[in-house]
C-alpha cells in the first residue's frame, strides 16, 4: 500500500491501525506488570502513594512504547526489518509511516516521558533522575548508536535491568524513598518473563538477523539453547513467590502458582513452533507475564 494513502488520506481506523502496529500492544506487559508489582509491594510495606504509582506506570509505558518507535528507526536503517522478517509488519519498513514522521513522534514522546519523570524527581530526589535518563539512553541505545545493545546479545542482560530490577525497585522507591534486596528479589519474576518475550521474537527472527548482522543472544547460541533459556527463566520465575513468602511476605503471593499451566502450555508450544507461529508464542508469553504479575501482586496484597 503507498505510503501517502496512510499518511495524508487514511481514515482514522487505518491511522489507528498503523501505530497500534507501533507500538506493539503484545510487549507493553514488559511495561506495565513491574510497575504493578512494585506498587503492591509499596503497599503491603505501607508505602504506597497513589499519584507517584501512576506517573511511575505511564513513564514506564512511555519508555516501553519509545523503545519500541526507536527501534522501527534503527531496524529499518539498518535494513533488519525486510519482507523476510517473519513478524508482525513493521510500519516505518513498510512505508506505512514515514521515517521522519516516526522521528518527530519519538522525540515528542520521550520528552513528554521527561518531563513527567520531572515529577517523580521533585518527589523523590536524585536517584530518580538517574534511574530516568539512563531508561531513556537504553531506549535509544538498545538499537541505535554506533553499538547497538540488541546487535550484540546484550539486549536479554538490559532487558532484565530495565524491565526488572530497575522498574520494580523504582516503583517502590518512588512511594517508599527506600529500597531492600527482597524488593529486587521480586522484580526477578517480571524480568525473566520480559526476556523471554524477547527470546521468543528472536528465536523467530533468528535466520534473517543473522544475515544483516543482527547477533541477537538467540542468534549466537542457536535456538536449541534459546528455548532451553526460556524454560530455566520460567522455572526460576515461578520460584519468586515462594522465596517471598519465605521472607516474610504473604504465602497467597503464590496464588501466581496458578498461572502454571499456561506456562506450561507456552513451553510445549514453543517447542512446536517455528517460523511465524513463534508469533503466538511471543503473544502467550505477553499474557503469562500479566497473569503471573496480577496474582502475585492480588496474592501479596492478601494479609
Amino acid at each position: 500500500m503507498p505510503r501517502t494513502t496512510i499518511e495524508q488520506s487514511a481514515s482514522v481506523p487505518a491511522s489507528l491501525q498503523a501505530w497500534m502496529l507501533a507500538i506493539r500492544p503484545k510487549t507493553l506487559p514488559a511495561g506495565a506488570v513491574p510497575v504493578v508489582l512494585g506498587s503492591a509491594l509499596a503497599a503491603v510495606d505501607g508505602y504506597f502513594t497513589l499519584i507517584p504509582a501512576l506517573v511511575a506506570l505511564v513513564c514506564a509505558l512511555g519508555i516501553q512504547v519509545a523503545t519500541n518507535f526507536i527501534n522501527e528507526i534503527y531496524d529499518f536503517r539498518k535494513g533488519a526489518d525486510t519482507a523476510e522478517r517473519l513478524g508482525p509488519t513493521r510500519t516505518v519498513a513498510a512505508g506505512i509511516i514515514s521515517e521522519k514522521t516516526m522521528i518527530r513522534v519519538s522525540m515528542a514522546l520521550v520528552g513528554t516521558i521527561f518531563l513527567l519523570g520531572l515529577y517523580l524527581v521533585y518527589t523523590s530526589g536524585w536517584p530518580i533522575f538517574l534511574i530516568g535518563v539512563l531508561s531513556l539512553i537504553f531506549a535509544w541505545a538498545y538499537t541505535g548508536g554506533p553499538y547497538p545493545i540488541a546487535y550484540s546479545g546484550l539486549g536479554d542482560i538490559f532487558v532484565f535491568i530495565f524491565f526488572g530490577l530497575v522498574a520494580v525497585g523504582g516503583t517502590y522507591y518512588v512511594q517508599a524513598h527506600t529500597l531492600s534486596l527482597i524488593v529486587l528479589l521480586a522484580a526477578v519474576a517480571p524480568g525473566l518473563f520480559s526476556v523471554n518475550i524477547l527470546l521468543v521474537n528472536n528465536i523467530r527472527d533468528i535466520t534473517t538477523d543473522r544475515t544483516v548482522g543482527k547477533m541477537t543472544l538467540p542468534a549466537r547460541i542457536g535456538e536449541v539453547w534459546a528455548r532451553g533459556l526460556y524454560v530455566i527463566f520460567t522455572i526460576i520465575a515461578f520460584l519468586v513467590p515462594v522465596a517471598l513468602a519465605l521472607n516474610g511476605y504473604s504465602a497467597w503471593g503464590m496464588l501466581s502458582l496458578l498461572s502454571a499451566p499456561l506456562a506450561v502450555g507456552m513451553i510445549k508450544k514453543l517447542y512446536a513452533s517455528e517460523g511465524r507461529e513463534l508469533n503466538n508464542v511471543l503473544a502467550g508469553t505477553g499474557k503469562l507475564m500479566t497473569l503471573h504479575g496480577l496474582l502475585l501482586s492480588a496474592g501479596l496484597l492478601m494479609q
